[in-house]
């Protein structure tokens, strides 16, 4: 799986923290997303498939490989 932000698309939501934070932060200034690994082990990809889903604001990619 590897795994991609649009940056400009989010919307500070945080969904993604609270349900993979093993591979989504934030800012601390504006709240954004940070990508934290791009490729997450395959332990983590229903959490990221999860965030995903429920991003208000469909800023986060996946490439299913």
């Amino acid at each position: 799986m590897q795994v991609a932000v649009n940056v400009p698309k989010c919307v500070a939501s945080g969904q993604c923290v609270l349900i993979a934070p093993e591979v989504f932060d934030q800012r601390d200034d504006d709240g954004m997303v940070v990508l934290l690994d791009d490729s997450p082990a395959p332990e983590y990809h229903d959490g990221v498939r999860e965030a995903a889903l429920v991003c208000p604001s469909s800023a986060i990619r996946l490439t299913e490989s």
